[in-house]
């Protein structure tokens, strides 16, 4: 998630850190989830944020089906944190938006994730 739509929802992040989750693909349909992948590595934004925060961003209607996993994150200076990963059942991943892709390509870009993760998100485009 961007931090800028976060701030527009009054939250403001204690501490955003980039990071990723092995085993995990991004798939991209009208929405975005990580999918179980074993050769994968999906690259991210963690944001420091309270549970009370978290539990009022995920119940807007939007976003209400996403479930929250606890996860191990490698942050890029190499160390390892445990998070709420909010994913969606991968049977709610269902056709495609083009500009949301575009968005997430353009937020991938802006923070220089991995170039073959960027180019992964610019395939999802199309």
């Amino acid at each position: 998630m961007d931090e800028t739509l976060l701030a527009i929802k009054g939250i403001r992040p204690a501490e955003v850190l980039l990071g990723y989750v092995e085993g995990y693909a991004l798939r991209i349909g009208q929405r975005a989830t990580l999918v179980r992948c074993a050769d994968s590595r999906a690259y991210g934004v963690l944001m420091d944020i309270t549970v009370q925060e978290a539990e009022a961003l995920y119940a807007d209607e939007s976003v209400a089906d996403y479930l929250p996993e606890p996860e191990t994150v490698g942050l890029m200076d190499g160390t390892r944190v445990e998070a709420a990963c909010y994913t969606l059942p991968v049977s709610k991943v269902t056709g495609r938006n083009s500009r949301y892709a575009q968005s997430l390509l353009d937020l991938a870009t802006r923070l220089h994730l991995p170039e073959a993760y960027v180019e992964q998100t610019r395939l999802a485009r199309h």
